[in-house]
């Protein structure tokens, strides 16, 4: 597959810990690379890695929750050009599971907000959440 780069972003509330905010993406994309820069409500958390091991766990978690067919249909809700957008549930992702959200209706302490580049996002979906039946 091509190349495949993953940008994650999340809002870190005064009332949140740093470390459980980074402890929620690592258990959803493993050892990513993360920086914290001060926002206007908060502090900012992103993350930025190249390659396919940067999707291994999110790859895992899919199979393990045996929620493909929904993720399927988020990622291509989610396709736009060579990029696939989405949001993930902080609170569930800190707990080890996958909750795709919206922007900011289901997760009231803000989602985590995932940016998938690629030249082939079809084929990084089919990857990612194949067909179940």
């Amino acid at each position: 597959m091509d190349e495949v780069s993953v940008y994650v972003e999340v809002e870190i509330n005064p009332t949140e810990s740093e470390e459980k905010v980074k402890r929620a993406v690592e258990n959803i994309f493993g050892n990513i690379q993360t920086k914290t820069q001060p926002s206007y409500k908060g502090s900012l958390l992103t993350a930025e890695a190249r390659g396919l091991e940067a999707l291994t766990k999110l790859y895992n978690l899919l199979r393990r929750e045996r929620i493909r067919d929904a993720a399927r249909g988020v990622l291509f809700k989610g396709l736009g050009g060579k990029t696939i957008s989405f949001c993930l549930n902080k609170q569930v992702a800190y707990a080890g599971h996958i909750s795709f959200s919206e922007e900011m209706a289901e997760s009231p302490l803000g989602p985590i907000k995932v940016k998938i580049e690629c030249d082939n996002p079809r084929e990084l979906i089919d990857w990612l959440a194949p067909k179940t039946g």
